[in-house]
């Protein structure tokens, strides 16, 4: 269990330097033939604090790349319950943790079950910066096939 010191911490880190990103990819073993998946990440230059998010959380990976490392969370169960411990902790991402939380919670039981989770994962992306002129709409993509 993480303190609730460090989880207030660890949310202040995460929403000034941290992004939520839900991904629809294509998988031919999934009913439906997609595969839905939610990321978290955490970019830093200095690793320290990265390591640190590791060890105290006892979650995912820390990587570096050229310029920046990143804490890195695949893990979808562990995700789930990260996003739950840290919501009342964020501020400026807290609506981002909820629409998470919601994908994350909501099986795909039919097609349109997968519609829906496609356009909770197209209001997500539509909050990060980066991924605003080149991300993927995953309605027009699940819609398409």
């Amino acid at each position: 269990m993480i303190s609730v010191a460090n989880l207030a911490y660890i949310a202040g880190l995460f929403d000034g330097d941290g992004a939520i990103m839900a991904l629809i990819e294509k998988h031919s073993e999934k009913k439906f033939g997609f595969r839905v998946r939610v990321i978290l990440k955490v970019t830093q230059k200095n690793p320290e604090v990265l390591h640190w998010i590791q060890k105290t959380t006892k979650l995912g990976n820390v990587v570096s790349n050229r310029t920046t490392n990143e804490w890195i969370l695949r893990n979808q169960i562990e995700i789930l319950e990260f996003l739950k411990q840290m919501v009342r902790f964020v501020r400026i991402k807290k609506k981002q943790i909820i629409i998470a939380i919601a994908i994350l919670q909501k099986p795909v039981k039919n097609q349109n079950d997968l519609v829906n989770i496609a356009t909770l994962a197209d209001s997500l992306a539509s909050f990060n910066v980066r991924s605003k002129n080149r991300r993927k709409n995953f309605i027009t993509s699940i819609s398409v096939n």
